[in-house]
Parts: structure tokens; sequence; C-alpha cells
């Protein structure tokens, strides 16, 4: 266990649920995404999931868990959820939606409830590391969580890098 990093929204709603969780704080790099989080904690960018704040076509949000070295279709997701097209948000829009800043974002404790939609084979992992809550700060936990805490759905809306 790393020593305790950050308390944020996320931690404090994994903590009062009980779940496990390990931490993961690295240097933050603007633009660096999840494949520079990837590379400076030495593991799989597969393993790491972006946590995305998109929007429908009525900008209706929601949110979406990918691998860090994947892209959303948005053209298969919208299809998949029943929307007629979905974009991702500005970034301004995204961190009043989630109440996190853009690279700080985390699925758990969002200012807004959103549906939360995740990519099928994320739940295959045995483990993954996703935003804390704050830039610089995985969390490492089991993908089944995301289900579990936020009624994710599943889609397969991957496009490779």
């Amino acid at each position: 266990m790393s020593k305790h990093v950050s308390e944020t929204p996320a931690t404090q709603l994994l903590r009062a649920r009980k779940v496990v969780f390990t931490e993961h704080a690295y240097e933050y790099l603007e633009h660096g995404g999840a494949l520079h989080s990837a590379e400076v904690l030495g593991v799989d960018p597969f393993s790491v999931v972006k946590t995305l704040i998109m929007q429908d076509q009525s900008a209706r949000p929601l949110v979406v868990l990918m691998h860090g070295n994947r892209k959303v279709s948005t053209k298969n997701l919208a299809r998949q959820i029943g929307a007629k097209s979905v974009e991702p948000c500005a970034p301004d829009v995204a961190n009043r939606h989630s109440g996190y800043l853009v690279g700080g974002t985390s699925p758990f404790g969002t200012r807004k409830t959103m549906p939360v939609y995740i990519e099928a084979s994320i739940l295959e992992l045995p483990s993954i590391l996703i935003n804390g809550g704050r830039r610089g700060y995985l969390v490492g936990i089991a993908p089944q969580v995301c289900v579990d805490l936020l009624a994710a759905k599943p889609v397969q809306c991957a496009l490779a890098d």
C-alpha cells in the first residue's frame, strides 16, 4: 500500500463504499494523458483508464471510460446508447459537469450524476488504474467497481490509436 496521497471526492466515495484501492501519484504533464501516466508508472496503457466527459446531441453529459491507448468511436457509442450523436465536451463544460479539472477527472464523486459507459474489454482486466480526482493521481481498483458503484454500462466503441 503506497502512502495516502490525496483526499478527493473520488477517494471519499471509494472509502465510504469500502472499496479497496491503491494510490499512484506521478508528475502531471499537461496534455500527457494516460500514455504519460502509464509510462511514468511503468504500466501498460491498456490498463490505464481515461475518464472522458462527452455529451449527446441534446448536450446531455455522459461519462465514457476508455483504455488509455484507445480512442472512442463516437459513432459506435451513439448507436449503442440510442443517441443521434456523441461528442467530447469542451474542457470548461466538462469541468462544470464533473466538478474536476480536465486531466484530473474521476468518474467517482462527480458533481452531477451522469450515465457512465465503460468499454467492455476493460471489464476483462484484473485491475485498472483510473483517475483519483486530481491531476497526477491515479487509483488502482478492480474494473467491476465501475459497474458496482457507477452502474457503468458496457459498450464496444474502442478504436485502436
